[in-house]
């Protein structure tokens, strides 16, 4: 009895022994293991933040969902505003927790941002089945000593050593083998004795469970990195995939390849992300998107990248200029035939470049981008073709600018602009509305310029001011001749205009000169703008309620304002962005700001409005809600004033 009492302490010592140095192996393997696990999510879900273009908290949320396995999340504006939380799963280790924390592994709530689309998310990984797996491993571990002293009792000393080391042989085999490649671990079962079946058949369990959960989270760890270069909307490859293609491929080859690179850009966007909603908006980039792939499909080698929210980038190799010319005339038929079925006043425009090995794509780019600037001064959907030439690389900006003056200038000169309106649609009775006048812009030829684009280039140009005069103008005359006095309308001021003071005096002046239909309009400037120089922006609200004109802040809560702006300012109305109307019906985070904005709103006397109403769901939920006035497709498409 005493050399089997002896024999079992000995044997239950070193099986003690043997089974902390594999906890103390388990332990770093499993810090280890966690550390890049969350290092890894850090990388991902900031990729996925800076490709995130919607701004929509609950599409992040269920992207992330997919991602990852996460005890919580919070995914809030920059200033703290929450947009979306939720808590997932509690810790179903406590024991294992509590031993990490010891060796000093914390598992931290983890905050990212992205100051440039004004949205943080703070999140916690779940590791509970990690932990799960980690904590029946060390069970095991803690009991194999007993389990490995109490057998010498039973049997000789020599066949408990011989059990012994192949047990512990094979174990250690099992634990070095996942440590590492856990994918590949595949010990010699056969070595463990047949006494030991039970912790044989267990550890082959927890080996098969473990690979599987590493295949799992290879393959999750693939399928983000893959969604990270992938947009969401057409599912074509993203600017960061085209970058590293091109860099990889094209500007670091050694042979001499060549080929056109083109840029198409979906002018109408932003029209039918304000007119239509933003349903509408991704349909007509998603039919872009299929029109391009169509036709690229016939060309051999072609790829095709979605570069931002409006630009498509396509490379064709191997193509010569000659080819690329009649490319762009198909893709221009192309667009032609979906305009006339979307009823719109163009597609998109066009700008191609050759490049060869070498060449910088920062310059390939610009020569793109002007190529698209000399497109949209001819007729819808055109193209332009900018072909190698060190003479014109050098010039083309400043041609393209010159070509925008000339046609700015020239739609200044012969007032070629014409005026639609869309309804505010009151939602009672005691609520003022008013219709918001639309402006389209004409070539010599009277084809439609891209609104978004003609704009931008007169603020670039320096000409946005005498724009906005002539708007004023025509649709102060407009009003006159058609005997309009009796409804209300509203006029969009850019930021420019409302900060400059010339501008603010002759428009004083106008409004007096016809004080009776001055009282009849609404200027509208967005927050940003406001929030510019506040000093000038209340000079101008001033300037308009003493013409007896109002004010709307349009484009609102998507900057930082607190309501010592409105106090400060005293606009009569604001304009919720179309992002917080977007599918209120079924978000409750928008639907909890709007009511909150609504009431703050109402409470200093300010009304507000929803814009990009798309579908009755929508229009019934903001009423329940008490908004103001709905715009929208839904509620009315523009039609001529």
């Amino acid at each position: 009895m005493r050399i089997l009492r002896t024999l079992f302490i000995s044997q239950l010592l070193s099986a003690t022994v043997l089974a902390v140095a594999a906890m103390a192996v388990l332990v770093s393997y499993t810090q280890q293991e966690l550390s890049t696990t969350e290092e890894n999510s850090r990388t991902t879900i900031s990729q996925i933040l800076a490709h995130h273009i919607t701004g929509d908290a609950k599409v992040l949320s269920r992207q992330l969902d997919r991602s990852f396995t996460l005890k919580n999340l919070r995914i809030s504006q920059t200033d703290g505003t929450v947009l979306h939380e939720q808590n997932v799963s509690d810790n179903k280790a406590p024991f294992a927790v509590w031993l990490l924390k010891m060796f000093g592994s914390e598992f931290k709530q983890q905050t990212l941002r992205n100051q440039e689309n004004n949205i943080q998310v703070s999140y916690q990984l779940d590791f509970g089945q990690r932990l799960g797996q980690f904590q029946l491993m060390l069970f095991i571990l803690m009991i194999m000593p007993f389990l490995l002293g109490w057998f010498p009792v039973l049997l000789s000393k020599s066949s408990i050593t011989r059990s012994y080391r192949r047990t512990t042989t094979a174990v250690n085999d099992l634990i070095d083998r996942f440590i590492q490649d856990p994918q590949k671990a595949e010990p010699d079962w056969d070595k463990i004795p047949v006494e030991f079946t039970e912790i044989n058949t267990a550890l082959q369990k927890l080996a098969n469970y473990t690979r599987s959960q590493y295949s799992e989270m290879a393959s999750n760890a693939h399928q983000i990195a893959e969604e990270a270069y992938k947009d969401p909307v057409t599912e074509l490859p993203n600017r960061n995939r085209f970058v590293q293609f091109y860099e990889e491929t094209i500007r670091q080859s050694e042979t001499n390849d060549f080929g056109i690179f083109a840029i198409t850009r979906c002018t109408e966007l932003q029209t039918l992300n304000q007119t239509r909603g933003f349903q509408e908006g991704d349909n007509y980039v998603k039919e872009v998107a299929d029109l391009v792939k169509k036709l690229c499909g016939t060309y051999t080698g072609h790829k095709v990248y979605r570069l931002n929210s409006s630009d498509f980038g396509i490379l064709l190799p191997r193509v010569t200029p000659k080819e690329a010319e009649n490319f762009a005339l198909q893709l221009q038929s192309r667009f032609n035939e979906y305009q006339k079925t979307a009823e719109l006043d163009s597609v998109a425009y066009t700008g191609l470049v050759s490049y060869e090995s070498g060449k910088a794509l920062g310059e390939l780019l610009a020569i793109a981008d002007t190529s698209i600037s000399l497109a949209q001064t001819k007729q819808p959907n055109a193209w332009h073709l900018q072909k190698e030439s060190a003479g014109l690389e050098m010039s083309s900006s400043g041609y393209g600018n010159q070509n925008w003056r000339n046609v700015i200038d020239d739609v200044l000169t012969n007032h070629r602009i014409s005026l639609l309106a869309q309804l505010i649609q009151p939602s009672n009775r005691s609520a003022k509305a008013y219709s918001e006048i639309l402006v389209r812009f004409k070539t010599q030829e009277g084809q439609i310029l891209p609104t978004a684009s003609f704009l931008a280039m007169a603020e670039k140009l320096d000409r946005i001011v005498a724009v906005d005069r002539l708007i004023i103008e025509t649709a102060l005359t407009t009003i006159k001749n058609k005997n309009l006095q009796d409804q209300y309308f509203g006029l969009n001021l850019s930021a420019r205009c409302i900060h400059d003071d010339q501008f603010i005096i002759w428009l004083e002046r106008r409004l007096l000169k016809d004080a009776h239909i001055a009282a009849k309009l609404v200027f509208e400037v967005t927050e940003f703008g406001l929030q510019q120089n506040l000093k000038t922006s209340k000079r101008f609200i001033d300037m308009a309620h003493r013409a007896g004109a109002r004010v709307t802040v349009e484009k609102f809560g998507v900057g930082i304002t607190s309501f010592k702006f409105f106090r400060d300012l005293k606009p009569d109305y604001v304009k919720m962005d179309g992002s917080y109307t977007r599918h209120i019906n079924e978000d409750k985070n928008n639907q909890y700001f709007m009511r909150l904005m609504i009431d703050l709103a109402h409470r200093i006397g300010v009304g507000v409005f929803a814009e990009s109403v798309e579908t009755q769901e929508e229009k019934h939920m903001l009423e329940s809600l008490f908004i103001d006035g709905n715009q929208g497709y839904y509620v009315g498409k523009p039609a001529a004033l």
